[in-house]
């Protein structure tokens, strides 16, 4: 049975993949649909029943956890802390804005939602609502910008290192969050933390550096090598899991500290071959949090909540970052593009919305609103894009007789 789950897991994802690239959507929102599909939501839980037994969902799970760390290792290795440097001031509001004001708005949401939802730590839980909304997926956003030809643009710079401080403040909240709520009585472990990423800064990634770069040159990811990574990667989750942090944490790190400098060839690679494994594992995982998911109660004063849901996160994420980047002198038009880009969620969302329903933080219903939010904010920013910044006509270094890039003309 679980060989037979995996194949209709892959062959529906798959399928629903494609279908939203031809409609110019990223892949992960047909993949997040079929993981719904096979949920509860049809047959009234029948189907899932039935395709899901009980005695498989462990395996299920385990596969997916796999399959989230691997993923939370490839944030951290497409995180450049170079690109954080050297942006100037639009890069830090941008990413104050885009930060700030969707935690402010999703702060009093949490407030105004029904007592039914709040769970037994209420401060904990408003946090988590706050930082739920505030999130931008990095690597969906990546794959948006390079899909559309903005990479090398100043646009597309300056969104990259924007989503990235975006995401190291994301995570780093959803570290305390759940120290304050899932210490399992041994809240002291978590204080462990503060050591262990100064062993890895100050020590594991001069040590990588040796392995990955000897003599100064990229080395080629052998199957030896990748081998040594994907070891690194499982240590370091299993070390923030046992300090009672979740195991993404240490994956991302130690995707954070890989060598960056002078090593994008061999990221790439990196990026490539975790890629093969989190194709396979990672639509296990959105038929997991799939399986939490159950739309098909929804009633008109669950409507309304998920109304207010999507227009806290659209309006905080839209309006913080246009109103931060307007303000250092960024171009109406370039402002509104980043604005979008910074309110695809995506995957990222769906790993911190299945924290928040482990730690107690999120009830079944409230959880299923939220997946909404995901997929509907992450496939309105390809549209989105597409009206905003249509004809887009910068370039990372502009030659003197091409057209100025609007993403750094003066504000008219």
């Amino acid at each position: 049975m679980l060989f037979v789950d995996l194949a209709l897991i892959l062959l529906l994802a798959r399928a629903l993949g494609h279908l939203a690239t031809r409609l110019r959507q990223p892949p992960v929102v047909g993949e997040i649909l079929a993981g719904v599909l096979l949920g509860p939501t049809l047959l009234d839980g029948a189907l899932a029943q039935t395709l899901f037994p009980t005695d498989v969902r462990p395996l299920l799970t385990g596969m997916a956890n796999l399959g989230v760390a691997l993923f939370m290792f490839g944030v951290g290795l497409e995180i450049d802390t170079e690109t954080l440097r050297g942006r100037g001031r639009v890069t830090a509001m941008s990413a104050l804005g885009s930060t700030a004001v969707p935690f402010a708005l999703g702060v009093g949401l949490a407030l105004c939602l029904p007592q039914g939802h709040h769970s037994e730590n209420r401060a904990a839980f408003v946090v988590f609502i706050g930082l739920a909304v505030s999130v931008t997926a990095f690597p969906v956003l990546a794959r948006i910008l390079a899909d559309r030809n903005l990479s090398r643009t100043a646009l597309g710079g300056i969104a990259l290192a924007t989503a990235a401080a975006v995401d190291v403040v994301a995570w780093a909240a959803l570290a305390a969050v759940q120290a304050a709520v899932g210490g399992g009585g041994h809240h002291w472990t978590v204080a462990l933390v503060l050591p262990y990423g100064a062993l890895m800064a100050l020590v594991v990634r001069p040590l990588l550096h040796r392995i990955m770069t000897p003599g100064g040159k990229p080395a080629t990811i052998t199957p030896r090598l990748f081998a040594v990574v994907l070891i690194g990667t499982l240590l370091s989750a299993t070390a923030t899991e046992a300090m009672g942090m979740h195991f993404i944490f240490g994956a991302f790190l130690f995707g954070l500290v890989m060598p960056h400098r002078n090593a994008q060839a061999q990221r790439t690679d990196l990026l490539d071959q975790t890629g093969r494994l989190t194709s396979v594992l990672l639509p296990v995982y959105f038929v997991v949090a799939g399986l939490q998911v159950d739309l098909g109660g929804i009633d008109a004063a669950q409507l309304v909540q998920l109304g207010a849901i999507l227009l806290v996160a659209v309006a905080g994420k839209f309006g913080g970052t246009y109103l931060a980047a307007r303000s250092q002198g960024l171009a109406g038009r370039p402002a509104a593009a980043l604005s979008a880009l910074m309110n695809t969620r995506g995957l990222t969302e769906l790993v911190i919305l299945g924290i928040g329903l482990q730690l107690g933080l999120l009830d079944g219903p409230l959880y299923s609103l939220m997946v909404v939010m995901a997929v509907v904010t992450t496939a309105m920013t390809g549209p989105l894009l597409s009206r905003i910044y249509a004809k887009p006509v910068e370039v990372s270094r502009p030659a003197p007789t091409r057209r100025p890039d609007p993403a750094t003309a003066p504000r008219a």
